[in-house]
């Protein structure tokens, strides 16, 4: 028996009966549809959407930014551990390549999102179309070929007959936690609206099965040995262990070893902050603790990280001279990194597995965060004034929220004093997007979390610089209905890149938003007149101004009282001061400049340089003496 539908109606309908499981849990795959709407989807996509919207069959929500549209569906999906994920649909050229940013995050972050790029006319019987891109050298490529390298899986539907293996096709990825990201599959504006007789079959309910990998044995007889052998072992929790709702079993591992947990960003939370284990985020913005760990561990077991720059510290983190790795990871491409006794399994099933195999062995415990906790207690605490300090506000937020609140954030300086100073209560309290480092993540993607978890109060966190970027998001959630909790952080500037840029030897130039002063040429001048209060207002917030931080502190409880998005504005130091992590990143500095500011950062940089190493250890697998 066939159906006939368009194209259009066959992808929605399609989705529509889409299911995941996992331990014994079903869940719909695909809870609804992000859209902004063109001449490219607009008598396509959105004519379906109209059909399935009236029936109940496929959500649609409408966004203001499709940039924005997708960073929501990644905070949707994140929350949801990866087992329901949103699609995204977008008109041809301008609206679709806005989503290019969207599918690099998603991917960057291993986030299943699903991309609906329009695309030119199939048949080019109108051609070139408006916002068609010419290509001299081949008429099939369009601007969504951009595309290709942004995503885990990329096709093109020329005709109906192609449409059933891409949704496959996409879905397999989607599904597939070592392989997830952004899944895009194009559609031609023509081929959206045309007629086909589709296989009922199609559209029964299909289940997509997300497995627990078991660890091969005899790659976890290598590990466990390796970890026995141990003196000095040290564990790095990644966003895998959230994701594979492995949080239980890393806490049982950590209370049989004794073995320290110190987490990345996507993996803070996985052990609470009061844990006995727990030493604190590692790497460039991590804490010292955690880093004089590092410094010394011979043995690290990474679970569910992908070992990036900033957890490595450019490489600088793991000094010992036959330090080994133990990657647990349930990619194979992050397991095989640092050259590491590769253990490729789902972290959960992992970690339970190693826990059993290293039998009862303990680590006694050699650290003390005593001192660090207090230094943390300074920061939150530190009466800066006259404008408080931006740890002051973290500080503030942290103690204020509830366990199951959410606190999201993405990008300039805040990243780095949340992981080194946030104590995360709950799991699922801590959502930074630092994979991608994305300014714009943080509204927009906390409007995807509040969807995904509904019952939290969920507070953005988001610099003035970061705000500039991308607000438009507050106008869906007051549209929606949708709560959000805003915190504007004003310091009239970029207080991550200049803070860098000092240290860089580059003055901080160009880092402050600033009148042209006359005299010197330069953004220099006065403070700019800038009223981001006034404009989260015009777009529908609530809003509170406050000055210090027992008005902030009351402004806390009267957000969370509210029933509307509110937006709380506070402005801050960005001169103040931040504990050390007492670590590095790699950025590299001029070799020759005429400024001194420069040539004496130049000579630090070649210092720690010296420190880097490559991290490949030893073809062992046993630990060196």
């Amino acid at each position: 028996m066939t159906v006939r539908l368009t194209v259009a109606q066959a992808v929605v309908r399609f989705l529509a009966a889409q299911r995941t499981e996992r331990d014994g849990t079903t869940h719909r795959a695909v809870p609804g549809m992000f859209g902004i709407f063109g001449h490219g989807n607009v008598a396509g996509v959105a004519q379906a959407l109209l059909e399935a919207a009236d029936s109940g069959d496929m959500p649609y929500h409408l966004a203001r930014n499709e940039q924005g549209m997708v960073h929501s569906a990644v905070g949707y999906a994140r929350m949801r551990n990866r087992v329901q994920f949103m699609a995204c649909t977008a008109s041809i050229g301008p609206g679709s390549t806005n989503m290019l940013t969207g599918a690099a995050l998603a991917t960057t972050n291993r986030i299943p999102v699903l991309l609906l790029p329009s695309d030119v006319f199939a048949t080019r019987a109108a051609s070139p179309v408006l916002q068609e891109l010419e290509q001299p050298y081949g008429y099939d490529v369009s601007v969504n070929d951009a595309f290709r390298p942004l995503s885990k899986f990329f096709d093109r539907v020329w005709r109906p007959e192609q449409l059933p293996s891409a949704l496959l096709g996409a879905m397999r990825v989607l599904t597939d936690p070592a392989e997830t990201g952004a899944a895009t599959i194009c559609l031609p504006q023509d081929v959206q609206a045309e007629a086909f007789d589709w296989p009922e079959e199609l559209f029964a309910e299909r289940v997509w099965h997300i497995g627990r990998p078991e660890p091969d044995r005899a790659a976890l007889a290598r590990a466990a040995e390796l970890v026995r052998g141990a003196r000095r072992p040290l564990l790095v929790a990644g966003g895998g262990v959230h994701y594979s709702e492995a949080t239980d079993a890393l806490r049982a591992f950590a209370d049989a070893t004794g073995i320290p947990v110190a987490d990345t960003q996507a993996g803070k939370g996985a052990i609470l902050w009061d844990h006995p284990c727990a030493v604190g985020g590692v790497g460039s913005t991590g804490s010292p603790v955690a880093n004089a760990l590092a410094r010394e561990a011979d043995v690290v077991i990474g679970v569910g990280t992908r070992w990036s720059d900033f957890t490595t510290a450019s490489r600088t983190a793991f000094q010992d001279t036959g330090v080994r790795f133990v990657n647990l990871n349930v990619a194979a491409f992050d397991a095989a990194k640092h050259a590491g006794e590769m253990v490729v399994a789902d972290a959960r099933a992992g970690l339970e597995a190693l826990t059993a195999a290293l039998d009862g062995k303990r680590w006694e415990r050699t650290w003390d965060p005593t001192e660090w906790n207090a230094v943390v207690d300074r920061a939150f605490h530190l009466g800066h004034g006259p404008l408080p300090a931006q740890t002051e506000v973290l500080g503030a937020l942290n103690e204020e929220m509830d366990a199951r609140d959410v606190v999201v954030q993405a990008a300039g300086s805040m990243p780095g004093d949340l992981q080194m100073l946030w104590r995360a209560r709950d799991a699922k309290q801590y959502h930074v997007e630092y994979a991608y480092s994305c300014m714009g993540y943080e509204i927009a993607g906390a409007l995807g979390v509040k969807m995904a978890a509904p019952d939290r109060e969920v507070f953005a966190l988001v610099g003035d610089g970061s705000y500039l970027m991308m607000a438009s998001e507050i106008v869906t959630a007051v549209s929606e209905g949708i709560k959000l909790n805003l915190v504007i952080v004003q310091n009239h500037g970029f207080a991550s890149i200049g803070a860098l840029s000092e240290s860089l030897g580059s003055q901080r130039f160009g880092t402050r938003y600033r009148y042209r002063d006359p005299e010197t040429g330069r953004l220099d001048g006065e403070t700019l007149p800038v009223d981001l209060a006034a404009n989260a207002e015009s777009l529908g917030a609530e809003v509170i101004r406050v000055r210090t931080i027992e008005e902030f502190r009351a402004a806390i409880a009267r957000s969370r009282a509210s029933d509307r998005t509110t937006a709380i504005h506070i402005e801050t130091d960005p001169l103040a001061p931040v504990p050390d992590s007492e670590s590095w990143w790699d950025v590299p500095v001029s070799e020759v400049s005429r400024l001194d500011s420069t040539q004496q950062a130049r000579k630090t940089y070649e210092t720690h340089k010296r420190d880097q190493r490559p991290l490949i250890t030893p073809p062992t697998g046993r630990n060196q003496p």
